[in-house]
């Protein structure tokens, strides 16, 4: 997988000449993450908005999960509200625990772990809208293909390319 793993999909269209930065759902490549250990545990994601694509104040993530399926529980660096587009899952908020279904909104304070499963029928499609450009997201196990708990935006690095001075730019 080329380029850094949050940007390999298609980028935000940015208007000529005006303030606009834009995507299209239905366009964005989305990449895979799972735990090697749960087969439950599988989402399709993009971060089309960050630092990265040039937010001042805000980033954006846009999942997928199907029947079955879950986002693993973590912590982001950041407050995250939750926007559910299509779908019905179960989202775990700290030690609460409730129903969302399409049109809902949830709020989720920065460093407080929580997850999300698919417990209905159809893909659960979410937009989730972060208070900060920069997100670090801290997983109860390695997300792969990375092979590491933390990830973000603009990605973290491995342990093994900080310790051995093979960090990019």
């Amino acid at each position: 997988m080329g380029g850094s793993w949050w940007s390999t999909g298609v980028a935000p269209k940015v208007s000529e000449g005006e303030n606009v930065i834009s995507a299209q759902i239905g366009e964005l490549e989305l990449l895979e993450g799972w735990y090697e250990d749960d087969p439950t545990m599988r989402v399709r994601f993009n971060f089309p908005f960050f630092v990265g694509s040039g937010t001042k104040n805000t980033a954006v993530v846009y999942f997928e999960l199907e029947p079955g399926h879950r986002l693993g529980t973590h912590t982001d660096s950041a407050e995250e509200v939750l926007l559910i587009l299509q779908g019905e899952a179960e989202a775990t908020v700290g030690d609460e625990s409730g129903r969302v279904s399409a049109g809902e909104l949830a709020l989720v304070p920065a460093m407080v772990p929580h997850a999300l499963r698919n417990v209905g029928d159809e893909t659960v499609r979410v937009v989730g809208f972060f208070s900060s450009n920069v997100v670090a997201s801290t997983f109860d196990r390695p997300i792969m293909p990375l092979g590491q708990r933390v990830v973000g935006t603009p990605p973290v690095l491995a342990e093994e390319e900080v310790a051995s001075g093979d960090a990019r730019a």
